[in-house]
C-alpha cells in the first residue's frame, strides 16, 4: 500500500483509499480499488472518493462499483449504522417493532453487488442491534415494504431497488412508522448518523450468522395473501371480470413485477394478461431493452405490441423493475398503437376511481369527504374534476413521499384518499399502500378496460369523454441533459434575474403573456397576497413554475436522481372548448418559445431528449 500511497500523492485522497482498504471485506471490490493505486489511477480513484453518495429523502441511488461514491457492501452496512442509529434514537420500542426490507433482482457481478445482498448486509446491521427484521426471502415489488410497515406496524421499511434506473445502479429506499418515505428533517438526521457511524460495527459483515437468528422473520407468505386480500376492496366489477372477452398484454420489462400482477388480476377474477415471454424474468441485465423505463415508450414496448398482435389484444399493461409505475398502450383503429402519457392515464384512473366510489357511495353529502391528489408538474385534471364534482384535490411537491405523508395526514383525520398520481407513470389507488403502486393500478386498470367494453367505449374513446366534460388538459412533457452544475445554476439565475435585477422574473416568453410565477427553490409566490409560497420550498434543487393568460402552466425542474433539466407544459381549456388541433398547435408553440427563450440549449450546450 505504501507504494500506492506515494503514487497517489494526494494526502486526503490517501487517507480516503487506506480507510477503504481498512473496512472493505468484500475481495472485489478490495481489489478494485488497490489495482487503482498500484497503477496510480488518481482520476479514477477521485471519482470513487471525491464525495460520499448523498443521503436524501429518496435515500441513496448510485452506480454499484467501489468507493464512497458508490453502492457497494462498505456503504450499505455504513448507512444501515447510520439509520439503525437513528432510529434507536427516534423509537423506545425498537426492539419490539422492528423493520422489513425488501429487494429488486439487480446485481452487478463485477463488484459482487446485488440488491439480494445488500439487503441481507441491512439486515445483519440491524439484528446485531438486536432489532427484529422482517427479510423478504424473495424478490418483491417496491410496494410490498410500505404495505408491510404499515400492515405490521413496524418503525421503518428498506427497498434495495434502482427502480427504472440503467443496468449498473442501485438504491436505497427508506420509508417511516407512517409507511411514506421519508420526508425532511429525517434525511438530515440519517445522514448525519451515517457520517458518525462509517466504521463498521463487529457483527455488521456477519450475515451468516444474521441468517440464523431468531430476530430474522421472513414475511413473504403472509404479506402476498394479505396484500392480494386488501388490494380486493376496489375491485368493483367482479362479475363483468369473471366474463370478461378483453386481452391484454403484461410486459414486466426484465423486473419483479410478472407473478404479482397475474396474482391480481386473479385476485380480481379477470382473466390472466399475456406475459411477453422474452420479459417475463427477472434479469438484471435487461437484455432486450436500451433503457428498462416504460416512460421512454415505444421502445421499451416493441416485444409487447408484437405479442399483442399475435395474440388480437388490444391494451398492453407495462410495469417498470420495480413495479412501482405502470404504463398502458392501446390499439387504436388505425392500427397504430397510441401510448397513454402518465397524465393521461392519471385522468382514466382518476374517473374510474371516482366513477366506482360513486356507483358505491349513494349519499351525496360524502363527497366532501373525498381528497385527490397530484403533484404540482402532474396535470390538472384532477383539479377540474374536483371543482365539478365537489370532491377535495390538493397539489404537493413533485415526488410521491409528498403525496404519501400527505395522505397519512388525511387518513389520520378520517378523510378518504381516492386517488393520488403523478406524471412519471406513478399512481396509488388504495390507501393500503402509501406510494405508488404499479400492481395494484395494473389490476384497477384491468377492470376499467373490462368495464368500458362492455359499453363498447375504447380507452381512448373514454379520455375523450373526460376531456370533454371537465375540459381538455393537454401536456408536453420533456427534458434536456446536462452535466454541469454550473450551467443549470446560471441558466436558473438568469430567469430569477432577468431585467437585470434581482427576482425580476420574466413578464413574457415570446408572444405569451406570464401571468403568474412560483419559485419553489427561493419561495417566492406572485399569486400569493405576501409573495411566499405555500408549498415547502427547498434550496437544494432548482424548480420555477411559470403559468400563462392562454390557460397554460410550464414548470422548469432539476431532477433529483439524473442529470436532466426537465420540463412539463400543459395547456388546460375550459370545458366545451374541444378543438383539439388549435389547442395542440398553441401548446407546441409555447413549448416552443420556452425552449428558445428560457433553456437557450444551444448556448448552454444542452443535450436533447434521446430519441
Amino acid at each position: 500500500m505504501e507504494t500506492g500511497a506515494s503514487t497517489i500523492g494526494d494526502s486526503g485522497l490517501d487517507s480516503a483509499v487506506k480507510q477503504w482498504l481498512l473496512h472493505d471485506k468484500n475481495p472485489k471490490t478490495a481489489a478494485m480499488i488497490q489495482e487503482m493505486v498500484d497503477q496510480g489511477d488518481v482520476e479514477a480513484l477521485k471519482k470513487c472518493f471525491s464525495s460520499r453518495m448523498e443521503f436524501g429523502t429518496a435515500g441513496l441511488r448510485a452506480a454499484m462499483g467501489p468507493g464512497v461514491s458508490r453502492m457497494n457492501d462498505l456503504t450499505i452496512i455504513q448507512t444501515t449504522q447510520g439509520f439503525c442509529q437513528y432510529l434507536e434514537v427516534s423509537f423506545e420500542n425498537l426492539k419490539e417493532r422492528g423493520v422489513v426490507i425488501g429487494y429488486d433482482a439487480r446485481a452487478h457481478p463485477p463488484s459482487g453487488g446485488s440488491s439480494k445482498r445488500f439487503a441481507s448486509l441491512a439486515a445483519a446491521v440491524f439484528i446485531s442491534r438486536g432489532v427484529p427484521v422482517h427479510l423478504f426471502s424473495d424478490i418483491t415489488p417496491t410496494p410490498f415494504v410500505p404495505f408491510t410497515v404499515s400492515h405490521l406496524g413496524l418503525c421503518a421499511g428498506i427497498m434495495v431497488t434502482a427502480s427504472h434506473n440503467p443496468k449498473q445502479d442501485n438504491g436505497y429506499k427508506v420509508y417511516w412508522e407512517n409507511g411514506a418515505q421519508i420526508i425532511s428533517p429525517h434525511d438530515k438526521g440519517i445522514s448525519k448518523a451515517i457520517e458518525e457511524n462509517l466504521e463498521p460495527w463487529p457483527e455488521s459483515w456477519n450475515i451468516e450468522e444474521a441468517l440464523k437468528s431468531s430476530l430474522l422473520k421472513n414475511p413473504y407468505k403472509n404479506i402476498y395473501t394479505d396484500y392480494f386480500k386488501a388490494i380486493q376492496k376496489h375491485c368493483c366489477h367482479r362479475e363483468i371480470n369473471k366474463s370478461s372477452e378483453v386481452k391484454i398484454v403484461h410486459t414486466s420489462v426484465h423486473g419483479v413485477g410478472h407473478i404479482f400482477v397475474q396474482e391480481a388480476f386473479k385476485a380480481f377474477e379477470l382473466h390472466p394478461p399475456y406475459a411477453v415471454e422474452e420479459q417475463k424474468n427477472p434479469d438484471p441485465e435487461f437484455p432486450t431493452v436500451k433503457y428498462p423505463n416504460p416512460e421512454e415508450g415505444e421502445g421499451v414496448l416493441t416485444l409487447s405490441f408484437a405479442l399483442a398482435e399475435k395474440e388480437g389484444a388490444t391494451v398492453v399493461l407495462a410495469n417498470d423493475p420495480d413495479a412501482d409505475r405502470l404504463a398502458m398502450a392501446e390499439k387504436q383503429e388505425s392500427g397504430s398503437w397510441r401510448v397513454f402519457t402518465g397524465n393521461e392515464l392519471g385522468a382514466l384512473l382518476g374517473w374510474w376511481m371516482l366513477h366506482c366510489w360513486k356507483q358505491q357511495n349513494t349519499d351525496a353529502c360524502a363527497v366532501k369527504n373525498i381528497y385527490m391528489l397530484s403533484s404540482t408538474v402532474s396535470s390538472k385534471i384532477l383539479r377540474a374534476i374536483a371543482v365539478k364534482e365537489g370532491f377535495h384535490f390538493e397539489e404537493t411537491l413533485t415526488g410521491f413521499k409528498w403525496m404519501g405523508n400527505r395522505a397519512r395526514d388525511l387518513l389520520d383525520q378520517g378523510k378518504t384518499v381516492l386517488f393520488a398520481f403523478e406524471e412519471a407513470i406513478g399512481y396509488m389507488c388504495s390507501p393500503s399502500v402509501l406510494d405508488k403502486d404499479g400492481v395494484s393500478a395494473a389490476a384497477i386498470a384491468g377492470e376499467m378496460i373490462s368495464y368500458l367494453s362492455t359499453k363498447n367505449t375504447t380507452l381512448s374513446q373514454q379520455l375523450t369523454t373526460v376531456f370533454n366534460d371537465y375540459g381538455y388538459h393537454i401536456s408536453k412533457n420533456s427534458y434536456f441533459i446536462c452535466h454541469d452544475q454550473d450551467v443549470i445554476r446560471s441558466l436558473f439565475e438568469r430567469l430569477r434575474n432577468y431585467s437585470g435585477q434581482k427576482d425580476s422574473y420574466p413578464s413574457a416568453c415570446d408572444r405569451f403573456s406570464i401571468t403568474a410565477v412560483r419559485d419553489l427553490t427561493t419561495g417566492y409566490d406572485s399569486n400569493q397576497p405576501d409573495n411566499k409560497a405555500v408549498l415547502p420550498t427547498s434550496r437544494s434543487s432548482q424548480m420555477i413554475t411559470f403559468t400563462f393568460s392562454n390557460g397554460g402552466v410550464a414548470t422548469m425542474r432539476t431532477s433529483g436522481t439524473e442529470p436532466k433539466i426537465k420540463y412539463y407544459t400543459e395547456l388546460c381549456a375550459a370545458p366545451g372548448l374541444s378543438d383539439v388541433t388549435s389547442l395542440n398547435k398553441e401548446l407546441d408553440e409555447l413549448v416552443e418559445a420556452i425552449v428558445e427563450h428560457f433553456f437557450q440549449p444551444q448556448k448552454n450546450k444542452l443535450q436533447p431528449k434521446p430519441e
